[in-house]
């Protein structure tokens, strides 16, 4: 893929990823959150982040499938990042709109209601992808430990589809969809993995000089 090619699509990746947040301002600035602008502003951000959150999981078995998708790793990191902001967000929404900054609130919240708590652990897992996300990071960890970090992402979104689950009222199928993507796509990766060891052919050993 071309450079000029290449920019592009980061242009627009974040043009595409500032969209939620961009319409969450201009609809508080023109009073368009709807009845419960709480409400509103919890649920696009959450949903935002889960949304990019599972593109950003999709980009590694895509790659897999399809070796020509190669440069979509170059987003992997941007994404990651964006679903970080999103799920930031997200918590302080609860923390100022829901909680009003009162800590002994939110220590009740995270100890006795149980959507809280699945969602704050997936936040704190979140934290330290984010801190580690810079080039200088991973040659301090050095690639193996990086990678073994990062695969807490799965973690993290698992507890957020339970987060998901937990928060609707019994009998709401809304976060199916997002569960049934998630579940996909970890699935996939070892399938993917797999299959791709099979099918590789083995190195032949080489005969040692006489």
């Amino acid at each position: 893929m071309t450079k000029p090619i290449l920019i592009t699509l980061k242009v627009l990746t974040w043009i595409a990823c500032l969209l939620p947040i961009a319409i969450l301002v201009s609809d508080a600035i023109t009073n368009n959150l709807g009845p419960d602008p709480t409400k509103t502003i919890t649920f696009s951000s959450g949903k935002s982040a889960m949304c990019i959150l599972i593109i950003s999981l999709a980009i590694t078995p895509a790659r897999m499938l399809w070796s020509k998708l190669s440069w979509m790793i170059k987003f992997r990191r941007l994404l990651g990042l964006f679903a970080f902001f999103y799920a930031s967000v997200h918590l302080f929404a609860y923390i100022g709109l829901y909680a009003a900054f009162d800590t002994h609130v939110m220590i009740q919240d995270v100890l006795k209601r149980r959507f809280i708590t699945a969602g704050v652990a997936a936040w704190l897992l979140l934290v330290p992808l984010a801190l580690t996300s810079t080039t200088g990071a991973i040659k301090r960890l050095g690639g193996k430990n990086w990678q073994r970090l990062h695969k807490l992402v799965y973690v993290a979104a698992i507890l957020a589809i339970i987060h998901y689950w937990w928060q609707v009222k019994a009998g709401v199928t809304t976060p199916l969809v997002d569960t049934l993507w998630v579940a996909g796509l970890l699935l996939l990766r070892p399938i993917l993995t797999w299959w791709k060891s099979r099918n590789t052919p083995k190195r032949q050993p080489q005969p040692r000089p006489a």
